[in-house]
């Protein structure tokens, strides 16, 4: 068992290191250690941040982000308690942070059901619906954008790996990604999670469940879900069989989300998010974070050509992005 996680659940009376039936470290993720600590009548979690990202590119980050990401837990739970897990506590000395185990059985991976072909475009809904409201409900709060100064590391997990990254690999794109990149990074506008993606939203009973918001910033909603757009269409092009329930996911996702926008003209925020979107669908493909699912050349050169087309065609819609991206599949 892990010293420093028993040493911190006895520090935070969470129980004493002799009453763990079982610690079991968890796997799938790049950026943390995650454990499953088992009692005799529940199990919770805990996780703690790493400084060397677990990918094949060399990426730092730092390890501050474990104290945001705990942070956004504890702003975001009282209103939308059944779409996050319980914090329980953490621990600033070893970085540590605990909070409720959710079982795999009652909520499964988003992911995992989308790469088996379970696709349900409702649930799609359900997570711009969600999403919108966290972002309506923490636009324009100066506390919290004091509270999430987390400029540096939302730069060193997100702009820089995923813009700046795919922007040395095509200097021809290379200054509109870069204009991009600092467009986002000085919109400061509401609470992001940072890294809405299927691998991190369960199906839990109540609807979606969002974890590992360790890049929580105080920023561009427009990147939250554009990021989680750019999934179902990279899950298009590995499955084109099933691009069109992927096409209503992503309009069932767009036309939830677009109705809790208030904090800006609605039409401003949807061309930053469209414009944003090829920028990271290129990223997929050639940053520091590659989906590890789009290994074959042809697939690859799909994606380079629809966010390609995207970047140079700068849609004003998201709808309009989407159709450029079906089109490239059907070349």
């Amino acid at each position: 068992m892990n010293a420093d996680v028993l040493a911190a659940l006895h520090k935070l009376g969470l129980g004493r290191g002799q009453s763990v039936q079982a610690m079991v470290q968890l796997t799938g993720g790049v950026s943390s250690d995650i454990w499953r600590i088992d009692f005799a009548d529940h199990s919770i979690c805990a996780k703690r941040a790493l400084s060397q990202l677990k990918v094949a590119a060399h990426w730092e980050a730092p390890l501050s982000r474990n104290a945001y990401e705990y942070a956004w837990y504890q702003v975001v739970g009282p209103l939308f308690g059944q779409h996050v897990p319980t914090m329980l506590g953490r621990d600033e000395d070893s970085g540590l942070f605990f909070m409720s185990y959710l079982e795999p059985e009652k909520h499964p991976v988003w992911k995992s059901l989308l790469l088996k072909g379970h696709i349900e475009p409702e649930f799609a809904q359900s997570v711009g619906a969600c999403l919108g409201q966290m972002h309506r409900h923490s636009a324009a709060h100066p506390e919290l954008a004091e509270k999430f100064k987390s400029d540096v590391e939302f730069f060193s997990l997100r702009l820089e790996p995923y813009l700046l990254a795919t922007a040395q690999q095509h200097p021809t794109l290379a200054s509109q990604l870069q204009s991009i990149c600092e467009q986002t990074a000085q919109t400061r506008l509401a609470l992001v999670h940072g890294d809405i993606s299927p691998k991190n939203i369960l199906c839990g009973p109540n609807g979606p469940v969002f974890l590992d918001a360790e890049c929580a910033w105080y920023g561009d909603p427009a990147f939250d879900l554009a990021f989680c757009l750019n999934h179902l269409l990279l899950k298009a092009v590995w499955m084109p069989q099933h691009a069109s329930v992927l096409a209503q996911s992503y309009q069932q996702m767009v036309s939830a989300y677009m109705p809790a926008v208030n904090w800006e003209n609605a039409s401003v925020f949807e061309k930053r998010t469209a414009q944003l979107l090829p920028a990271l669908l290129l990223a997929r493909v050639d940053g520091k974070s590659p989906v590890e699912y789009l290994t074959a050349p042809a697939q690859r050169a799909v994606v380079r050509h629809a966010a390609m087309q995207g970047l140079q065609s700068s849609p004003l819609e998201l709808n309009q992005f989407l159709e450029i991206t079906l089109k490239a599949l059907s070349i």
